[in-house]
């Protein structure tokens, strides 16, 4: 039994006897606290559930969440945060691992999908490709941490909008901005990486049932954290 996901389970179904106003509050508090990622799981939702308790109790007194908690919700969820035990050293690395292999695997299918189609449906490309495994362990090697400080990039940036109003045009233009920018780089790894010996031909079929086996081996690691 996983305690912490109870907890999650448990606090999704209360949180929908919130109002519209109080539910927000919360609702930026939980994910600004969630995404501090260095923590400790279990001690999180413990937190995150007692919040939610009080804040349900105060509500049912006509209380609102600001006479709660205040009306500097980002300095009371610091300080919450400031008194959470950090994660410990093996699940941040079981939580690397799970963000690799998860990344390994939406490549993998991704990219047999995309041929396929440009194979079927537009008459492009061939059903065997060569593999350089130098060229492609190289690739890795950059594009994974890349791929961690992007992802860093955008918990950031969450983290940061919980407690902000955002324009939302501002908002779109700023992520399609960051998606061009973010494809750019990958291309630019394919792009410049050369290609280097040993080769080996593989039929684009056999990328679908790796990627499978890598999405399950994430997920399999998910369960362990």
């Amino acid at each position: 039994m996983n305690y912490a996901k109870d907890l999650i389970q448990l606090n999704n179904k209360k949180r929908k006897q919130l109002t519209k106003e109080n539910l927000k509050y919360y609702e930026n508090i939980l994910v600004y606290i969630r995404l501090s990622y260095s923590k400790n799981e279990q001690e999180t939702e413990e937190i995150l559930s007692d919040l939610l308790n009080h804040l349900l109790e105060a509500q049912a007194e006509g209380k609102t969440a600001e006479e709660v908690f205040g009306d500097e919700p980002k300095q009371y969820a610091d300080e919450i945060i400031g008194e959470l035990p950090g994660m410990l050293t093996k699940k941040r690395t079981l939580f690397i691992t799970m963000f690799i292999l998860y990344f390994l695997a939406t490549y993998t299918i991704s990219s047999g999908a995309f041929v396929l189609i440009l194979y079927y449906v537009f008459n492009l490309g061939e059903l065997i490709r060569e593999i350089y495994i130098g060229s492609v362990l190289i690739q890795t090697l950059i594009l994974v941490p890349i791929t961690l400080f992007l992802g860093y990039i955008l918990i950031q940036y969450i983290r940061w909008s919980c407690f902000k109003q955002i324009n939302k045009v501002a908002e779109f233009l700023l992520l399609g901005i960051s998606g061009i920018v973010s494809f750019g780089m990958y291309r630019a790894v394919f792009y410049f990486v050369p290609k280097f010996s040993p080769i080996v031909e593989m039929p684009i079929y056999a990328t679908l049932p790796l990627g499978i086996i890598l999405f399950l081996a994430a997920h399999m690691t998910r369960r362990v954290i």
